[in-house]
């Protein structure tokens, strides 16, 4: 019965991860349309190559696995913090309230945190500037400023995800044992003696898992996220083009599949050997928090 229940997932995997494996070998290739995939022409590493010297390859993997270290650290201090200060809410009736309102930035769709972000930081028409201007000041183009976005990337993403990512953090502080805080309370412990000497410790499985499946996706931006946010704005590219916006790009306005094939196997391969390398630190560490 187990078996079965997983059926839908093994056969979701085996077709849109293992099936395409193949066509990886576009990437080894100067692909065309008449002789197909495996007829074009074998070129070797040519491609990965030329995506080397031309310092491409070095600028996306160094913002993607930049702004996904921010999303990691920044999200789950924020989550741990959030699933904490739920915990100590004693009001049911709020706690109840709280968690919804903190769940709903993850039910928008990036689309429209596009177009809050536009209306927010737009030049002309922007609530920000338009305040600016109304107490005297000068409005910011935000849109040519490549320092700032940084900043307003990862602001909208730990906004959008933190309330959600905090379930986890929440269920296993629900399921600590209540003894342990009965023990403590007659010990006379503080709200942060318990925070500190029990709720930490407990969820420290939980955050070493939690990072391990993180790492092995440190590669793989949140395109939808960039691309809503970013669009394409070249003036901003050194500081938010990641690895999916760039192979977008290549495939829908230079029909480049050879390039955005190899930057997409590139991303796969140090992705798996992240986590591969993270796991076996950690299990030399703690078996225990080891996947596998």
């Amino acid at each position: 019965m187990l078996l079965i229940m997983c059926l839908p997932a093994i056969i979701f995997f085996l077709v849109f991860s293992y099936g395409p494996l193949p066509g990886s070998y576009v990437a080894f290739t100067n692909y065309n349309y008449r002789d197909g995939i495996f007829g074009s022409p074998f070129v070797g590493l040519k491609n990965f190559e030329f995506l080397i010297k031309s310092g491409q390859l070095w600028l996306l993997t160094r913002n993607t696995i930049l702004y996904n270290v921010a999303f990691i650290v920044l999200g789950n201090i924020l989550q741990i913090a959030l699933a904490i200060m739920l915990n100590e809410i004693r009001l049911k009736y709020f706690k109840k309230v709280s968690q919804a309102i903190m769940f709903l930035p993850y039910f928008i769709s990036v689309v429209l945190i596009g177009v809050i972000a536009f209306n927010l930081l737009n030049y002309d028409t922007g609530a920000i500037n338009a305040l600016l201007q109304q107490a005297g000041g000068d409005p910011i183009k935000f849109y040519s400023i490549v320092g700032i976005w940084p900043v307003i990337i990862i602001l909208f993403q730990l906004w959008q995800s933190t309330g959600y990512g905090s379930i986890v953090y929440f269920a296993a502080i629900m399921g600590i044992d209540g003894s342990m805080f009965e023990a403590a309370a007659v010990d006379g412990a503080s709200a942060w003696q318990r925070i500190r000497y029990i709720i930490l410790p407990s969820l420290k499985p939980t955050f070493i898992i939690l990072l391990l499946f993180a790492l092995g996706g440190i590669m793989r931006g949140n395109f939808g996220l960039f691309w809503n946010l970013i669009g394409n704005n070249a003036a901003l590219f050194p500081t938010t083009d990641i690895i999916e916006t760039s192979v977008y790009r290549m495939i829908m306005s230079q029909n480049n599949f050879t390039m955005s094939t190899a930057v997409g196997l590139y991303q796969s391969l140090f992705g798996f050997a992240l986590v591969m390398l993270c796991n076996w630190i950690v299990r030399r560490m703690n078996p225990d928090y080891a996947l596998f």
